[in-house]
């Protein structure tokens, strides 16, 4: 096993190689294209993981205010801290503590600073002055200050990260030391101040926000699937001012079960709402309701979506220079005209950008797929790489680089690197009793016989025969039971392009032919539904 100065030592060593590369590429980048530059050195995995959970602690340890504990939204001069990006940075410094990037001494000093600023920082409904109001906390604060800044509103999601970091900070520190019995004792307090009930305005589910201008009538409330999961979990788990248990159904009827590109699992397009709140709750063998009605958890739900927009960007429909299986990530992100939700598939506000963060983050859930991605783009785009590791994103279309770091970038970065080397975020996150809580009152259970990672077993779905075809080829599939079955064609736009098969069949082997003739050359997916459940395969018809 390495030292730590071993790890540093070749940490810094690779940082070396791409500060060069980089000041020389930056003179010439106007006359050459980034991406036509050579590859970089090469880079073992374990060091380039390294590297980039190294770099992503420093951004929040050197773009904080050492005072006050508050973090930079992002590394340009000026910004405001982020209150989400303080809850990821929380998390990554017990992780910056493990690895001895900081001693347990100064991590724990940072986190009972930062602690104590959101304690003690003034709330209350008037529009200055402020950190938060009815114990949730306003979206963007001054960096100096710690008051509301830019206007911004009362984030019941952001208020969530901000908790999941605080409450990992009380499972992390539980040593008898009166510093670490204080940050334990912050921690609850300002958690069971946080009034949840509240926050739903006496309605179904939670709001997403509130202002002292205009209160909650500009912000929606939250349902359907993205990042708000973990918000619903711990504002359930409250032992203070918990939401109704039938929020959780709120939440979950507005989930959209589809098939997407050879998958089928709940949709979100942008990758960032299948990552955040598996940064700190271990889906892999627990199941709601709604997840034991398809068979699966949330982190194979999670996996799909992965594998999904990785296979979009394979299949490329719009002709993005440089997407491929080794060049993909969709997320939120900067883009050439600012900062955008994108996402696929189905494509949202997609125009070519590539985020390193989104297959970074995803690591856990799909290893094979991303650990050559993160080669990729170390390898080949120098302009992307910096004393954080990987900037936000970058458009090879459009020959377009950012020159920033996003703190709701590396949080996910280095808290999911963690979960995918030994699971210690997850791990101690839930040991926590409000946790627990809940999940139970979201009617969570263990995932008892059942393999997450595994199709369901009602139908089984095979790849046709021959494939790529030109005139037919023979698609095969099993049904355990007798019911109704639809067999339908998609092209990669998601468009129904023929029906294969409909109607009420019997139990056993089918067979259908599907036939060429009036279909162009290109990728095609076929879906088969039957029993509620569903599989879809990936052809390819020649001409």
């Amino acid at each position: 096993m390495q030292s730590s100065s071993e790890r540093e030592a070749r940490r810094k060593r690779g940082r070396r190689v791409r500060w060069g590369l980089a000041g020389v590429l930056t003179l010439v980048t106007l006359a050459v294209s980034a991406a036509s530059v050579g590859p970089a050195e090469a880079i073992t995995t374990p060091a380039l993981v390294d590297s980039l959970q190294h770099g992503a602690f420093d951004y929040f340890w050197n773009e904080a205010n050492a005072s006050n504990g508050l973090v930079k939204d992002r590394s340009t001069s000026g910004s405001p801290a982020s209150i989400a990006a303080v809850g990821f940075g929380l998390t990554a410094i017990c992780i910056g503590i493990d690895h001895e990037w900081v001693t347990r001494a100064a991590g724990r000093d940072r986190v009972l600073t930062t602690l104590e600023t959101f304690w003690n920082g003034p709330q209350g409904p008037e529009s200055n002055g402020n950190i938060g109001y009815k114990g949730l906390f306003y979206h963007f604060l001054d960096m100096t200050t710690a008051t509301r800044t830019w206007s911004s509103e009362l984030s019941t999601i952001d208020s969530a990260l901000l908790f999941a970091g605080i409450l990992d900070c009380k499972e992390y520190f539980g040593g008898a030391d009166a510093d670490e019995v204080q940050i334990r004792a912050l921690a609850d307090s300002l958690y069971y101040r946080a009034d949840w009930d509240w926050s739903r305005n006496s309605g179904v589910g939670i709001r997403m926000g509130w202002t002292p201008e205009s209160g909650f009538d500009p912000f929606g409330t939250w349902v359907g699937y993205n990042e708000a999961m973990i918000l619903y979990i711990l504002a359930l788990g409250s032992p203070t001012f918990p939401v109704p248990a039938s929020t959780w159904f709120t939440w979950t009827s507005g989930y959209v079960w589809s098939f997407q590109y050879g998958q089928t699992y709940v949709n979100f397009p942008p990758l960032f709402g299948h990552q955040y709140s598996h940064c700190w709750i271990d889906f892999r063998s627990i199941q709601d309701i709604y997840m034991q009605s398809k068979g699966i958890t949330y982190f194979e739900n999670s996996r799909r979506a992965t594998l999904a927009q990785r296979e979009y960007c394979i299949v490329n429909p719009f002709g993005w220079t440089g997407y491929g299986a080794d060049l993909w990530g969709i997320t939120a992100s900067d883009d050439p005209g600012g900062y955008l939700a994108h996402g696929a598939p189905p494509p949202q506000n997609e125009n070519g950008t590539i985020a390193p963060t989104a297959v970074a983050s995803s690591i856990p859930f799909a290893p094979t797929e991303v650990i050559p991605v993160l080669h990729n783009l170390y390898d080949s785009y120098p302009l992307l790489w910096g004393p954080y590791g990987f900037k936000d994103a970058f458009n090879l279309t459009q020959g377009w680089w950012d020159t920033d770091y996003l703190g709701i970038d590396q949080g996910p970065i280095i808290i999911m690197m963690e979960n995918y080397l030994n699971g210690s975020v997850w791990n101690r996150f839930t040991q926590n009793a409000d946790l627990q809580t809940g999940l139970s009152r979201a009617g969570f259970v263990p995932a008892t016989g059942v393999d997450a990672a595994a199709p369901s077993s009602a139908l089984s779905l095979s790849q046709n025969v021959p494939n790529p075809f030109h005139w037919h080829t023979a698609i095969s599939y099993n049904l355990s039971e007798e019911g109704t079955v639809s067999l339908v064609l998609y092209d990669v736009a998601g468009r129904n392009v023929r029906t294969l098969a409909e109607g009420i069949q019997s139990a056993g082997i089918h067979q259908v032919t599907l036939r060429g003739e009036g279909l162009p050359a290109g990728v095609y997916y076929y879906r088969l539904e039957a029993g509620g459940e569903f599989d879809g395969k990936k052809c390819v018809i020649i001409k």
